[in-house]
This record gives C-alpha cells, sequence and structure tokens, in this order.
C-alpha cells in the first residue's frame, strides 16, 4: 500500500469517527443510544432468539425503504437515523412473539407513512404509532412494550423514568411529557374514585405503567409531529391523554395509548395550517 492510499484510509476513517460522534451528540443519536440500551436491558428476559429476528427485521426494512428516499432527496447518502429510530420503537413496543415478517411490515409502514402523510415537507403522525394502529387491524398484532422493561424488577422504572426524562429534556418536551402524564393519570384516578377500581387498577402497574412512561417520553415528544412552545405543548399533552383515556374506556383497543397519540399529531398538524393561513391573510 503506497504511502498516500495510507493516508487517504487514515483520512476517511477519522472523518467518519468524528461524523459518528457529532451523531452521537444529537438529540436522535442520544435517543438511539437510550433504546438500544433499554433493549440491551430487557431482551435476555424475553429471550434473545425470540426478540433479534423481529428486532433486526425492523431495523433493517426501515432504513432500506428510507436510505434511497433519503438519497433521492438530498442529493448525497445519509444515514437513515429517523427510520432506525422508527423500527426499534416497532419492535420494541410489538409482541416479540409476533412472527418477525410481521413486525417487519410494521415497521415498513411507518416508515412509508412520513412521505404518504404530509403538510409543507413535515410528516403529520408519528410513524412508529400510526404503523402499529394500522397493522392492528390487518394482522391482529399483540402489543406487549417489552423495551419499557415491563418484566424487569421495580427499580427498572427508575430507569426508564431518568433516560426518558433525560432524552425529553434534551428535545425541549419535558413539559409535554409530565403534562401528559399528569393529565393521564388524573383521569384514571377520578375513574377509579367514582367507579370500580379495580376496573382501572391495572393503568397503575406493569405493563401498562411502563408502556405510559416509555409512550410519554420516547413516542409523545417525537420533534416533527409535536409543538415546540410550552402552552402548545400542555394542549396537545391533554389531548393525546383525553383521547387515550376515552379509547381505553369506550372501545377497549389495545392501542389506545397509540390512539391518544395520533390525535394530537392531528391537533398539532391543524394548527401549524392554520398559523400559515393567518400568516398569509395578513401578508395578503
Amino acid at each position: 500500500m503506497t504511502h498516500g492510499r495510507r493516508r487517504a484510509l487514515v483520512s476517511t476513517s477519522v472523518s467518519a469517527w468524528q461524523a459518528a460522534r457529532r451523531f452521537f451528540r444529537t438529540p436522535k443519536g442520544l435517543l438511539t443510544i437510550v433504546l438500544v440500551g433499554l433493549i440491551a436491558l430487557a431482551a435476555p428476559g424475553e429471550g434473545l432468539s425470540v426478540v433479534t429476528p423481529g428486532l433486526a427485521g425492523a431495523a433493517a426494512i426501515a432504513m432500506l425503504i428510507d436510505a434511497p428516499i433519503l438519497w433521492w432527496r438530498e442529493g448525497a447518502w445519509v444515514f437513515p437515523s429517523g427510520a432506525l429510530l422508527t423500527g426499534l420503537i416497532v419492535a420494541m413496543v410489538m409482541s416479540p412473539n409476533e412472527p418477525w415478517a410481521v413486525t417487519t411490515c410494521t415497521s415498513a409502514v411507518g416508515v412509508a407513512s412520513k412521505y404518504f402523510f404530509r403538510a409543507r415537507g413535515v410528516n403529520i403522525f408519528n410513524p412508529a404509532a400510526l404503523a402499529l394502529v394500522a397493522t392492528f387491524y390487518v394482522f391482529d398484532t399483540g402489543q406487549s412494550w417489552w423495551g419499557a422493561l415491563p418484566d424487569l424488577p421495580l427499580p427498572a422504572v427508575a430507569v426508564l423514568i431518568a433516560s426518558g426524562a433525560f432524552i425529553a429534556d434534551r428535545v425541549n418536551k419535558l413539559p409535554m411529557a409530565l403534562a401528559f402524564l399528569g393529565a393521564y393519570y388524573l383521569l384514571f384516578t377520578a375513574t377509579a374514585f367514582a367507579g370500580d377500581p379495580g376496573r382501572v387498577a391495572g393503568i397503575f402497574r406493569a405493563p401498562d405503567l411502563h408502556a405510559v412512561l416509555f409512550l410519554a417520553f420516547f413516542i409523545l415528544t417525537d420533534p416533527p409531529t409535536s409543538p415546540t412552545r410550552y402552552p402548545d405543548q400542555i394542549v396537545c399533552a391533554a389531548i393525546a391523554a383525553a383521547v387515550g383515556y376515552a379509547v381505553f374506556e369506550w372501545v377497549g383497543a389495545a392501542y389506545y395509548l397509540l390512539a391518544g397519540v395520533l390525535a394530537g399529531n392531528l391537533w398539532e398538524a391543524w394548527r401549524r395550517v392554520r398559523i400559515r393561513q393567518r400568516r398569509a391573510a395578513l401578508a395578503g
């Protein structure tokens, strides 16, 4: 190997290392680290042979779909970090006992939905949430939220809360997550006092407790589909909590939490459209 070629390889390796370091300092990079950490904690209890096929399939298909689309839009190869996160979240929510092809298909639907449901260049719905609800009716899928550590001892909740609060704070959405949790548990606490407490007791225990924490910190706070201003975050969180509660009470569907997220996403998209319309009217 010539000296010039060796220098070129070293320079390329250094550039790649620097790019990786920059990525893992971004919110997406930090979320990737956190989700992988949660998977590392949860997977042994579920069984690595059970978890791996769906997890690998969901992550791989998401990136394979998104990478060429990003290349076409950006004019250069870009690491599909958003698609990877969608695949990981889909796999962490769905039951690991689902056939890997179903988990993979759900992940593919999530990534594709980013380009079908858009407003002014921004996706309207959280891709993972939309895909999980949509494929529920196609495959009758189960949702165990295993990636939220429901099968680990109680101290695991502290790990989930700490990592979730860290990510929500980094994307400046911690008020939204806390407002959602407050409204959500207020509604179910009022229901427990007003009626039969046993009917909603499961909401306060694993795995439902872990599911709502995971959703509040990692799904609801998705930057492209959630508000930036704190007052708007509070309203969006209240809508998500109210719709999730209503779907649980009146429909009883397993995706009641995700339905709340989609309702909040829809309200945020409508709010953005209204703002643009007002600005256009003032400019005209």
